[in-house]
């Protein structure tokens, strides 16, 4: 069930994501279509209620309970540039807006880039484990919640796998090849959601 609701969450993510770009760019309603891009961090909330209450009912932690918690971490890190890359792509489509920034692809630019998702990769491992944790409170029985302490495990881990991206970018740094320009930061376009 709480598996089941997960997918959901994802899929309304997505949904009301749309339904909030379409309403600002297609309908040019943008009031109403900021307000439901509001909405989509209750997506999160529904998750987070629904298990603290299926917990709190009596049910024993298990792979979904762990994999909510990690859903819920990475959606807070990772939702407002997930929402941020949609907006620049929907604005240019369907808006006449600047093209999407595009990931560096060399130097400096590229490394600042790694650094700065691994920072959030950190921040959504730092809230998944503080949920796990809370879970493991709130519950009170060690018998009942073992499996979310087994996901903390796994979050560190993914996190230890993630750092060899920035650490290779820094210490092996990608240069352009022969005729090819120099990214940097500056030659960004900024896109339609730096206007909100």
């Amino acid at each position: 069930m709480l598996l089941a609701l997960i997918v959901a969450c994802e899929i309304g993510f997505w949904l009301i994501l749309l339904a909030g770009l379409a309403t600002r760019y297609l309908l040019r309603r943008r009031r109403l279509g900021a307000a439901l891009l509001i909405c989509v961090p209750l997506v999160d909330v529904v998750l987070l209620t629904a298990t603290v209450m299926d917990l709190r009912g009596g049910a024993a932690a298990n792979f979904t309970h762990g994999l909510s918690a990690a859903y819920l971490g990475y959606s807070v890190a990772f939702g407002h540039s997930m929402v941020r890359w949609a907006d620049e792509r929907f604005a240019h489509r369907f808006a006449g807006g600047p093209p999407p920034r595009r990931k560096p692809e060399h130097g400096r630019a590229r490394v600042v880039y790694e650094w700065r998702e691994f920072a959030k990769a950190t921040a959504a491992t730092a809230v998944a484990c503080g949920v796990l944790l809370s879970m493991i409170v709130v519950v009170g029985d060690a018998e009942r919640t073992e499996a979310l302490l087994g996901w903390t495990l796994r979050l560190l881990m993914v996190l230890a796998i993630w750092s060899l991206w920035p650490i290779s970018h820094t210490l092996w740094p990608s240069r352009p090849k022969p005729g090819q320009v120099e990214q940097d930061s500056a030659r960004t376009p900024a896109g339609p959601a730096r206007r909100r």
